[in-house]
């Protein structure tokens, strides 16, 4: 069946699958605390199973415990424990069935019936197509024995249905491109640079005021402040950029208008607010590298893609 949880953050999850049921519980006891990690560690191997592995591993403390209290030392119990993984790993292998990564309708099948016991079951015959064809994207078939997950990005948008879930070849950015200026919604052939400075003016480390008294000196400061942004955005485009993410910064603004204007007279697209947490996976997908100062600023460190627009 079905379960309804109110998490601490106050959002309801509804599932029936034993990992994200016990992800979202406060387990307090060193044996459950366990059961959760054994059901997170099957999650991240199998991908399904969740729910038998605690229930399995549920009965096997059951059985521990009663030949505890006939007297038998835990030592022995763990023993015949690890004998009798050793002959079931046997037995299931025996009756195993390999895998070819080859064969795309065996996989379909396969994640057909790892769905038909989840929520969305109604709606395996459109995920399972797209769960498979994430995972041979990402994995070499002829080398590969396992896939890292993490390098699949899922991208949550509120308003839609099951049926609008689509794969996209490529990478999904949440945050939108920055058009106040009249600057580019899509680049082709992009080279791409990951900032984690800002395009703004420098501010002092404590607050202070300053106090202008002559309009020469006002003009002056004005006059500065377009200097060293323009001097920025020059570096940014000689090396060969056309396309500029950068990081979130609770400091200062990531750009002003003045950059924002020199960047679209230059045809650099430029998004802010990206996450310190999604700077791994960009540059893994993208082969940039973070920059975190104007002088390191090379060609070198761009990551490319055949098109970035917005959608």
């Amino acid at each position: 069946m079905d379960k309804m949880i109110e998490t601490g953050k106050k959002e309801v999850v509804i599932s029936n699958d034993g990992a994200t049921i016990l992800k979202h519980m406060s387990v307090l006891h060193p044996a459950a605390r366990m059961l959760v990690d054994l059901s997170a560690a099957q999650d991240v191997e199998a991908g399904d199973g969740t729910t038998s592995v605690v229930v399995l591993a549920g009965s096997l403390l059951v059985a521990a415990e009663k030949l505890l209290k006939k007297g038998v030392h835990p030592t022995q119990i763990a023993e015949g424990f690890q004998y009798a993984a050793v002959e079931a790993v046997k037995i299931l292998e025996e009756i195993s069935i390999p895998i070819n990564l080859d064969d795309r309708e065996f996989l379909l099948k396969s994640a057909t019936t790892s769905l038909s016991s989840k929520v969305v079951s109604q709606y395996s015959s459109v995920l399972a197509p797209i769960v498979v064809d994430s995972v041979l994207r990402i994995v070499n078939t002829a080398t590969d024995t396992n896939v890292d997950l993490n390098d699949i990005r899922i991208v949550k948008k509120i308003g839609g249905t099951i049926d609008d879930t689509e794969l996209v070849p490529g990478l999904v950015l949440n945050q939108t491109v920055i058009t106040s200026a009249g600057g580019p919604t899509r680049i082709e052939k992009a080279k791409i640079g990951l900032i984690q400075f800002q395009l703004s003016p420098p501010k002092p480390d404590m607050d202070n005021q300053v106090v202008v008294n002559d309009y020469r000196q006002m003009d002056r400061i004005l006059k500065e402040e377009r200097n060293y942004l323009l001097n920025l955005v020059k570096k940014i485009k000689k090396a060969g950029c056309n396309v500029l993410l950068i990081q979130k910064s609770i400091l200062r603004d990531a750009v002003n208008s003045l950059s924002l204007h020199f960047l679209s007279k230059l045809k650099i697209m430029a998004i802010k607010e990206v996450e310190r947490d999604e700077i791994e996976f960009i540059c893994k997908a993208t082969g940039c590298k973070p920059i975190a100062d104007i002088d390191s600023f090379t060609e070198d460190k761009l990551g490319y893609a055949d098109l970035v627009e917005e959608a």
